[in-house]
């Protein structure tokens, strides 16, 4: 592959993922984990780091767009900020995915880091979720099955004389003000604790991942971002998916499977499959180096069952709604869209419900 500017954009986006999936793997950062404490130990460790990364992302695009340094905007994958507020799509897609990470042992970026650690099952997971994403992208899927009810329940913003979903500019306060105001709260809430102040892994995570989804914007948002774009489309086989983004995993997937059936075609080889791969790699490497490399396989076929049906839920649920537990929640939330706190909100009450109910399906047989 030649060292273009494209191919500059995706290793640096391939080397900040591998730094993610190494972190991850090293602080244990898991919002399915994160959901599961707090609802069955009353633990918020990891709930508050994974709101840290958010404050984190949050001030950093708040910065990058303050500055100059990088342009966010409405033009983005998946388009955040649209004007076409599409309540049931998050709200659907978020709970399709909340059920389908918990009953698949993680979202879509714990996947890649479980299978860099030697999980079998979670391998599976990315098959599945891979070509269910796959068909909710490149196929009728989506249009067949939501189609009609998503366009009939979404809101065009415009109507009201609003250009963006933006929480700042709903409020008409822009999204400097507001941006930093709701950082400052997150970051608040999350130190307000004693246990995660003296926790060196959580704040860790919370930090780092956050960062580096600053970086993803940065890379694609920023000077190096519009060179990027320039040569996409100057080149004589147009890149997939040139446009300002940051770290998302279930498009990813999807993106990762339709390459994989077309492997000679290099363009398709995108800053999301190169981000899948990184984190992947980073998982891989942080666990040869701590010697936690384990092979891990289902328990019973039942285990089986649940795993297959829960990837099929974040691959449909996790398209559906514009972005997963990363996507959405951490670098959708960083555009302060409203969509995205919405999905942010339907993953965790499904991911919760289902525990819930696993627990009374349990108490219920013992």
């Amino acid at each position: 592959m030649e060292f273009n500017i494209h191919t500059q954009v995706l290793l640096a986006a391939f080397g900040l993922a591998v730094i993610m999936g190494a972190v991850a793997n090293k602080t244990n950062f898991c919002t399915m984990g994160a959901v599961s404490d707090w609802v069955n130990m009353d633990d918020t460790g990891r709930m508050r780091a994974w709101l840290l990364a958010m404050a984190v992302a949050l001030v950093g695009v708040t910065v990058l767009e303050a500055t100059k340094l990088a342009t966010v905007g409405t033009a983005t994958f998946p388009p955040y900020r649209t004007a076409n507020f599409a309540w049931l799509r998050y709200v659907l897609g978020g709970l399709m995915f909340g059920v389908g990470m918990t009953l698949g042992s993680g979202c879509g970026n714990k996947t890649m880091v479980r299978i860099g650690g030697g999980n079998i099952k979670s391998m599976l997971v990315l098959l599945v979720a891979g070509g269910c994403a796959y068909g909710m992208l490149w196929t009728d899927m989506y249009d067949t099955l939501f189609g009609k009810i998503v366009s009939a329940t979404t809101i065009n913003l415009a109507n009201s004389g609003f250009t963006t979903q933006a929480l700042g500019d709903l409020l008409g306060v822009g999204n400097t003000i507001t941006g930093g105001v709701v950082a400052l709260l997150l970051i608040a809430f999350a130190f307000s604790s004693k246990e995660f102040r003296s926790n060196g892994d959580n704040i860790m995570a919370g930090i780092v991942i956050g960062l580096i989804i600053v970086g993803g914007w940065y890379i694609t948002g920023g000077e190096m971002g519009v060179k990027w774009k320039e040569f996409a489309e100057f080149a004589d086989t147009k890149p997939l998916r040139v446009e300002t983004q940051s770290y998302t995993f279930i498009s990813a997937m999807g993106d990762t499977a339709r390459y994989v059936m077309n492997p000679k075609d290099t363009s398709l080889i995108n800053f999301g499959i190169v981000a899948l791969a990184g984190v992947i790699v980073g998982s891989f490497l942080w666990a040869l180096i701590s010697r936690s490399f384990r092979i891990e396989s289902f328990s019973s076929f039942g285990d089986f069952v649940n795993h297959v049906f829960g990837a099929v839920l974040m691959g449909i649920g996790g398209v559906l709604s514009m972005g997963c537990t990363i996507g959405q929640a951490i670098t959708g939330v960083s555009t302060l869209a409203i969509g995205s706190i919405l999905t942010f909100l339907a993953i965790v009450a499904g991911s919760a419900a289902t525990m819930k109910y696993q627990y009374w399906k349990m108490m219920r047989e013992a």
